[in-house]
């Protein structure tokens, strides 16, 4: 089934683990492919956190992993505003540890004071006066930015609310309409591919999410493989639109070999 693939990317929350618990059969399938040498990246939404951060998180799982491994929306915006944005670039930025860091590499110049574009990544910790901060910035002529659009983000206490909450609030209050980078956006998937190296017919794209994870490799022209261990369920991705290539109840390191 997945023997003729050379090239993986897994989403992590809902594929990889459960909030803080491994689904060990994913974990037994990240180490068949680290035991055969097929490359394999992993692809998050996750602003918050730098890839560093993520990778010890998986290796305490037993999920072989290192920072080269991981690709963020945080990442991916990185990329965006280097590839598109004129440099210096002024941001006025409204995000966490992980946003901000991929951002310093590559020397954006945090402002609040007439900034070029309004990052958006997401933030426990966003306040009144960061939404009139962007809303002024964007009134004047400031560009709207942002690593993901997902409304909502499970948790060990259920779900909250994520970033694409957030944007809707600076999207509202300025009139501006965001543009996003993460998932199911094809940039990130493209940008994932550029680092594989391996050409799309051949690169898999696994997740649990129809309109996250799946979305972004139909889009990007990937083939999708989704898993029924975390959002979208299997009695309901019949009713989605266009559906992924293969649906599994759960990874399985015997379907390299098939």
């Amino acid at each position: 089934m997945l023997a003729p693939y050379r090239g993986f990317i897994m989403d992590l929350d809902g594929t990889i683990y459960n909030g803080k618990e491994v689904i060990k059969e994913s974990a037994d399938f990240v180490h068949a492919l680290a035991d055969r040498q097929i490359p394999y990246m992993f692809l998050t939404n996750n602003s918050s956190r730098t890839p560093t951060e993520i990778a010890d998180k998986l290796k305490r799982m037993n999920v072989p992993a290192t920072s080269e491994h991981i690709y963020t929306s945080s990442l991916a915006m990185a990329a965006y505003v280097r590839a598109y944005w004129h440099w210096p670039l002024h941001a006025y930025v409204i995000g966490s540890r992980g946003l901000v860091s991929a951002l310093e590499e590559i020397e954006v110049h945090f402002t609040d004071r007439n900034p070029d574009v309004v990052i958006v990544g997401i933030d426990r910790f966003f306040t009144y006066e960061k939404l009139a901060t962007a809303q002024a910035a964007l009134f004047n002529g400031a560009t709207l930015l942002a690593t993901n659009a997902d409304n909502a983000i499970p948790t060990e206490d259920g779900y909250m609310p994520g970033n694409g909450s957030i944007v809707a609030a600076i999207a509202k209050a300025s009139g501006s309409p965001p543009m996003f980078v993460g998932k199911p956006e094809q940039w990130i998937v493209e940008q994932s591919l550029s680092i594989l190296k391996t050409a799309k017919a051949e690169t898999l794209l696994i997740g649990d999410n129809y309109d996250t994870d799946m979305l972004a490799g139909i889009r990007a022209g990937v083939p999708t493989l989704h898993v029924d261990t975390g959002v979208t369920r299997a009695a309901s991705l019949a009713g989605k639109g266009e559906q992924p290539t293969f649906s599994i109840a759960k990874l399985d390191a015997s379907l390299l070999d098939r």
